[in-house]
Formats: C-alpha cells, sequence, structure tokens
C-alpha cells in the first residue's frame, strides 16, 4: 500500500513537470498574444498544411505517436486531439490517426493501471458502478463497445474503470477502438471545416459565417444528435 501511494505522488509529480517543462518551452517561443491571433492560426495552418503535403506519411505517423502520448502518459482526452487531426490531416485520414492513437494511449493506460492503480480504482469506484459488473460479465466486448460509445464518464477514468471487472487486453482495444469512431469522426470533420475556413479567409471571419458554413453546421448537428442519443441510452445503460 506503502509502495502504490509512493508510485502515485511519483506519477503527478512526474506529470506536472512534464507540463511545466512543455508551457515555458511552448511560451518562450510565443506569446499568449500572438497565440491567440487570427494571423498565427493563418500562418501556422499554412505550415502544417505544406508539411503534410510534403510527407503526408511521417506526418501521420508523428501524429499517431503525439495522440498515443496525448492520452498517455499525459492523461488528455479525445476531442482536442480529433479536432487537431481533422485541421491537420483531413477528417477522414485525421479520424483514422486519431482512433488508433486514442485506443493505444488509452490501452496502455489500461496495462499500466493494471499494475499499479487496480486496488485503488475497486476501493473508490466498484461500489458506484456495481450494476455494471454482471453486464461485462455477460458480454465484455459487447458491454465495453457500448460502454464507451454513450460516455458521460472522463475519458481518462472511463479508461480505467473496466480494471475493476477483468476486462482482457484484446476486447479492451477493440471496443475502445470501434466504439470512439463515430465521437471521432464527428470532431475531426468540424477541424477539417475549421482548416477550410481559415484558408478560405485572408481575415478572421464572423461567427454567424462560420457556423453558418456547410463543412461546420453539419457535423455539429451530427455532434448534437449524438449527444441526445447517447444521453438517452446512457441513462438505460448506466441504471439498469
Amino acid at each position: 500500500m506503502e509502495n502504490t501511494k509512493k508510485i502515485k505522488i511519483f506519477i503527478a509529480l512526474s506529470y506536472l513537470f512534464i507540463l511545466i517543462l512543455f508551457l515555458f518551452f511552448f511560451f518562450s517561443k510565443f506569446s499568449l498574444q500572438e497565440i491567440t491571433s487570427y494571423d498565427f492560426l493563418r500562418n501556422n495552418r499554412s505550415y502544417l498544411i505544406e508539411l503534410k503535403n510534403s510527407n503526408l506519411f511521417l506526418v501521420s505517423i508523428s501524429f499517431l505517436i503525439l495522440t498515443i502520448l496525448w492520452v498517455f502518459p499525459f492523461l488528455g482526452f479525445g476531442s482536442p486531439a480529433a479536432l487537431m487531426g481533422g485541421f491537420i490531416l483531413g477528417k477522414w485520414i485525421g479520424s483514422v490517426v486519431v482512433v488508433f492513437g486514442l485506443t493505444i494511449g488509452a490501452t496502455f493506460l489500461y496495462i499500466f493501471g493494471n499494475y499499479f492503480l487496480k486496488d485503488f480504482i475497486k476501493e473508490k469506484f466498484l461500489n458506484k458502478f456495481i450494476n455494471l459488473e454482471n453486464k461485462f460479465k455477460k458480454s465484455e466486448f459487447i458491454y465495453l463497445l457500448i460502454y464507451r460509445m454513450v460516455g458521460g464518464i472522463p475519458w481518462q477514468l472511463q479508461s480505467l474503470l473496466p480494471l475493476m471487472f477483468n476486462v482482457k487486453i484484446k476486447n479492451y482495444f477493440f471496443s475502445t477502438f470501434f466504439g470512439i469512431v463515430p465521437g471521432v469522426f464527428i470532431f475531426a470533420s468540424i477541424g477539417s471545416g475549421m482548416e477550410k475556413i481559415i484558408d478560405l479567409n485572408t481575415e478572421a471571419p464572423k461567427v454567424s459565417d462560420i457556423i453558418f458554413s456547410p463543412d461546420i453546421y453539419l457535423p455539429l448537428m451530427a455532434f448534437f444528435t449524438l449527444i441526445i442519443t447517447t444521453i438517452f441510452f446512457r441513462k438505460k445503460f448506466y441504471k439498469n
């Protein structure tokens, strides 16, 4: 128990140190005013798109690795990665790369948690989610797939809760992969739409122009439809 506490403290301090180091180097290169300006977005968009066009494979692999690291060890969540993936790589390639990256990162997090956090997760959350235990026993893959689709729990915790039910790594990987596809594709489509809008406008467009662009409002409608659908199924999944 004492060793587990030391490991958790070490992980937290390491994470905080890396985050501070990243922010220090980032803001030593760019000011807050720069990164919030439209010119910064447009200029860097041009650089990233040119880089992608010159070597799509290398950029895709680099983004895949960064997405994996974003999830583990940095404990990031899916939507920012999907937006950036769509923005840089387009909605189709971006969706594929991000889905693989999030799935691999989440699986690494699950394996890590299985060694160091399993007892802690059971102690803190088993009573709260005891109703899911029988569901996972019936069919690990199917119920974990539904669990990933309906969400309703922060990504990091959602990735670790299956530790309580001893889910097999193979089932965890494939159910995560297929379960996150709809959400990732929608966010990647929004990111791709933002890239097109920036490409077509030398000056910052109005909010109304952005919202009413087909590249934006169609995935937004799909997003809200997905939210309403998952809320409906979430209530059934977690209560019954």
